[in-house]
């Protein structure tokens, strides 16, 4: 085996690793003497011991001494002192005189010095060993570290001709099985899901991770937290993001012109924040005339990058948006979402007022367009799934 081959191993040890590190990175490392495996260990969660440790206890688990040992590490050692000690002074340590690395430490203030440490200790340092998939491996984290808001991924099922529900707003089911597990494993991997008050009103979603098959049942107690954007507090205290045993999770995200006896009935049970409104929002334009009803309230539109800034603030590095069209559309149309994960189903919807899986108004322009990349497609059953990443 060759140093690629190692840290494919060492890659697929930090795997484990997801939907459970945040905030912190995944990361796996490996830990080889003389041609030999003497210990494994990746990043469980954050607070708990780095993947180097974890490495060097296997070892010592397994009664091998790691001295003279090569160590593979998916990212850049950290030579900081954080909820856990440096991991520059235990590889030190431990005798270990040869360190090979995929990914370096994205943090501007940290970049690098894990390896300036270790090459003035006198330690052989390989840079760079499957670098690109090792940061890929933690898009999301790097977004978050880089500009301090989480790394939005818009997520829809849709029919061929992009509708995600009928003109009634019937919606299920449009995938099937196997397009519905992938998109728990979507959420499995997020800190977050947001959607818009029109989907709690219609499906009245739980917004929950389920995984009904015991080999992935470690992660059925993990639950994400749930945002809705609801400018006039409509949200019914019924709901189940607001009545079930997650609503701690549960924050509502409202405007300053919500009737104050409706946030403060949301507030009795769920977090309420109240968000500006967007500048370029149509803030005058109403449903009804004389002002806003409670059927057709005025049309405002909160700002998204504020509460982008305040997401990222909670340490929420990635975050699923599953709303409707126009919850979509304004992720998509303002340069908000950093990928989409699509699911197509092999159904034609069609009708003028069906649910458009992205809405709103549209570009104006053609260099107002979306442009993807990185385009990859994956057949699950009959259904398919596009994932990309937005230019």
């Amino acid at each position: 085996m060759n140093d690629r081959d190692y840290m494919r191993l060492a890659l697929a040890l930090a795997r484990r690793g997801y939907g459970t590190t945040s905030p912190n990175p995944m990361v796996g490392a490996l830990l080889v003497k003389q041609g030999r495996i003497i210990g494994r260990g990746w990043h469980h969660r954050a607070g708990e011991p780095h993947a180097e440790i974890e490495a060097l206890n296997d070892a010592t688990k397994n009664r091998i001494s790691p001295l003279g040992a090569t160590l593979y590490v998916t990212l850049e050692p950290c030579s900081t002192h954080g909820r856990t000690p440096p991991c520059t002074d235990a590889i030190l340590a431990a005798g270990i005189r040869h360190v090979v690395v995929g990914a370096t430490d994205p943090n501007p203030q940290h970049q690098g010095n894990g390896f300036a440490f270790l090459k003035r200790a006198g330690v052989a340092l390989d840079q760079g060993v499957l670098e690109a998939d090792c940061a890929r491996l933690n898009e999301a984290f790097n977004h978050w570290i880089l500009h301090r808001t989480p790394f939005v991924t818009v997520k829809a099922a849709m029919t061929l001709d992009g509708k995600i529900a009928t003109a009634s707003a019937e919606s299920k089911w449009i995938t099937g099985a196997a397009a519905r597990s992938f998109g728990m494993k979507l959420r499995q991997g997020a800190d977050a899901i947001l959607v818009g008050i029109n989907t709690i009103l219609a499906d009245d979603p739980a917004l929950t991770v389920r995984f009904p098959n015991a080999r992935t049942s470690r992660f059925a107690k993990k639950n994400l937290k749930r945002i809705v954007l609801d400018s006039y507090a409509r949200t019914p205290v019924s709901s189940r993001v607001m009545s079930d045993e997650w609503a701690e999770l549960t924050t509502i995200v409202i405007s300053d012109g919500a009737p104050k006896s409706r946030a403060q009935a949301l507030a009795r049970r769920v977090n309420v924040v109240v968000a500006p409104i967007d500048p370029s929002s149509a803030k005058g334009r109403t449903g009804a005339a004389g002002g806003p009803s409670k059927s057709k309230p005025a049309v405002v539109t909160l700002s998204l990058p504020w509460l982008l800034r305040r997401l990222g603030a909670q340490d929420i590095t990635n975050l699923l948006v599953e709303g409707g069209g126009e919850v979509n559309a304004s992720f998509l149309m303002q340069g908000l979402a950093q990928g989409i994960a699509f699911f197509y189903a092999p159904k034609i919807l069609g009708g003028r007022d069906s649910r458009k899986a992205v809405a709103g108004q549209g570009a104006r322009a053609w260099d107002e367009i979306v442009k993807l990349d990185d385009l990859n497609w994956q057949r699950l059953g009959v259904d398919w799934l596009l994932t990309a990443r937005c230019v």
